[in-house]
């Protein structure tokens, strides 16, 4: 099988010059993001003579890339890394940030209890393992019992960056929820201010003007079944526990919520000790290379075999 072969070297005037070496192999080829990303799975990439595996590395001036795979061949990028034993899965990962998937009985940060073995402490682990250098900051938070994706910087200056996209409400964050009942409109948005109780931390709409964080949720229905509402939910805003009290406060909690209308949220139909809500998809704009990144996550098992049941 014939075989095709890209050989160059960084010049001083190339634009590339601290770019990524993968944004040089698409543009020497002219193939896909997809199909460039499958030649350095396969190793079919060379910097300087050596076999190249990570794509977001950065070039430099008299860096030599050589390229060779066979012409009629589909690289397929391989499966993203699984780090399931450590208690979660890396979605995406270069060496600025790592994006992951949580599963829902995993705490994101310690409590004031200073609970151990949270989701933290295994991506911080996870990331030292490959360079004692580097470590895991946080982002942004999912409560216990909700699954779904999350970006940590791997270093304090990218997580900072990344907060303030969040800050800015720039971040495409939409998560799908099973609710209790069945909401009146198709879509509509939700906004109020959230407060936090005193004696129960638990939190909840104020009408006193200026009190309390500025909370929008948009949300569209998604299918209509038997006692439940299949929603996607879109946030603007991220206040803690927002969906759960924005859902809660207009009759329709999100299933399995033992805090917010569980008088509600506790039915039959939903048997799985955790809550019916998923992280579903992620995206914002790399804070070194400023290239727009999304990510999806499929249903957990628990709702899409309810779905599945029900439809």
């Amino acid at each position: 099988m014939p075989f095709l072969e890209h050989d160059r070297a960084v010049e001083p005037l190339s634009p590339h010059i601290d770019g990524r070496v993968d944004r040089y192999v698409q543009e020497l080829t002219g193939a896909s993001r997809s199909f460039v990303t499958g030649l350095f799975d396969h190793g079919c990439v060379k910097v300087n003579g050596e076999p190249a595996s990570d794509g977001s590395r950065r070039l430099q001036v008299g860096d030599h890339i050589a390229v060779r795979y066979e012409a009629d061949r589909r690289y397929a990028p391989k499966p993203p890394r699984r780090a399931v034993a450590r208690g979660f899965e890396v979605s995406f990962e270069d060496e600025h940030l790592l994006v992951v998937d949580k599963p829902a009985d995993l705490l994101t940060v310690p409590t004031p209890a200073g609970e151990s073995n949270t989701l933290m402490d295994r991506v911080a682990a996870y990331v030292r393992a490959q360079d004692k250098k580097l470590s895991a900051f946080v982002v942004h938070r999912l409560d216990r019992g909700v699954s779904g994706l999350l970006v940590f910087g791997k270093s304090r200056e990218i997580a900072e960056a990344l907060q303030e996209q969040f800050a800015a409400r720039k971040p495409e964050r939409e998560y799908r929820a099973l609710l209790a009942g069945a909401l009146q409109r198709e879509a509509g948005t939700f906004e109020s201010r959230l407060e936090t109780h005193a004696a129960s931390l638990q939190r909840y709409s104020t009408r006193e003007r200026g009190r309390g964080e500025l909370a929008i949720t948009h949300f569209r229905v998604l299918s209509r079944l038997r006692e439940i509402t299949f929603a996607g939910l879109r946030l603007e805003t991220g206040r803690r526990n927002q969906i759960r009290v924005h859902c809660a406060e207009a009759g329709h909690p999100v299933l399995g919520d033992p805090r917010y209308r569980p008088d509600l949220a506790c039915i039959p139909l939903w048997r799985a000790k955790r809550m019916a809500l998923h992280a579903a998809t992620l995206g914002f704009a790399h804070p070194r290379t400023r290239e727009m990144l999304r990510f999806e996550s499929e249903l957990p098992t628990e709702m899409a075999e309810l779905l599945a049941k029900l439809r």
